[in-house]
């Protein structure tokens, strides 16, 4: 899934915490794991999803 930082935070990577996500809007790819649904869950990240392109059904 595709995350991204709420605006002006950042967000410990699971496997590197010293490594950050942050509000850029192409997101980073991260795996579906407990620990990024939680983060979602609490409002810290927010999923973006794809945008269909002109001619996609």
């Amino acid at each position: 899934m595709r995350v991204k930082a709420a605006p002006g935070q950042q967000c410990p990577k699971e496997h590197d915490p010293r490594a950050y996500i942050n509000d850029d809007p192409a997101g980073v790819e991260v795996a579906k794991s407990a620990y990024y649904l939680r983060l979602v869950a609490d409002g810290s990240l927010s999923v973006i999803t794809a945008k269909k392109s002109k001619g996609s059904k």
